[in-house]
């Protein structure tokens, strides 16, 4: 499944900067492209691009489409599902471990970076991810993904799988709510400490100091508010 988290500054943070320097990266349809896999980070990118060669081939609209909303393409260890869409940096983001799997095809990959291409549509219409939209939206984004796939053959079983998604988004489903998505992210936050081969104790005292962190800053910002008043 693709999940979508869209929050955050407009522009690039200073450690969105240093990982994307660090990355392996080029320049393809006029789009960064970029691999931030320590190991063969090539074969990242030359699926991405041959995902992308897909979509112009078949599906032109949703080539220029993807050209002139998205900046970025960008396969990282992500904690929220296979791809997202990252608002500051008008990035579709891949999941390192998906793309370099074997069982996922090129047209998966493309699919999902139709997905978040509508993703940054959206946003740019001013269409933001709140939780009261947050159903509607990925509506939207996997019947685009569906009529993707539609353009393709051999693909049924992708087809299947993303009619049987959008089937899934019926209101009342209480996946893509703020706290449940939040429960998501610290189960994968957890999962991708683990792929890197953190020990458990690490994982617990990351977990454990996130209360804190929080309250600290609930802190501050009510001293702010307080000096502001």
């Amino acid at each position: 499944m693709v999940v979508t988290v869209s929050r955050g500054s407009p522009r690039p943070c200073l450690v969105d900067k240093f990982e994307l320097w660090l990355s392996d990266s080029r320049v393809t349809d006029g789009l960064w492209i970029g691999s931030a896999r320590s190991d063969n980070p090539e074969l990242d990118l030359q699926r991405v691009e041959a995902a992308l060669r897909l979509i112009e081939r078949f599906a032109p609209l949703y080539h220029r489409r993807i050209r002139n909303s998205l900046s970025r393409i960008w396969v990282r260890l992500i904690p929220n599902g296979a791809a997202c869409y990252l608002d500051r940096l008008n990035a579709c983001l891949l999941d390192e471990r998906v793309v370099a799997s074997e069982t996922t095809t090129l047209e998966w990959i493309a699919s999902a970076i139709v997905h978040e291409a509508t993703h940054a549509r959206l946003e740019k219409w001013g269409i933001r991810y709140n939780e009261a939209a947050r159903l509607r939206i990925e509506r939207i984004c996997i019947r685009r993904q569906l009529d993707f796939v539609q353009h393709l053959s051999g693909v049924d079983a992708l087809q299947e799988q993303i009619t049987q998604s959008l089937d899934w988004c019926r209101d009342g489903n209480a996946y893509y709510t703020d706290k449940n998505m939040r429960q998501e992210i610290d189960q994968g936050n957890t999962d991708v400490l683990r792929h890197l081969g953190a020990p458990e104790w690490i994982i617990a005292l990351t977990f454990r100091a996130r209360p804190l962190v929080s309250g600290i800053r609930r802190f501050r910002r009510s001293i702010a508010g307080s000096s502001a008043q």
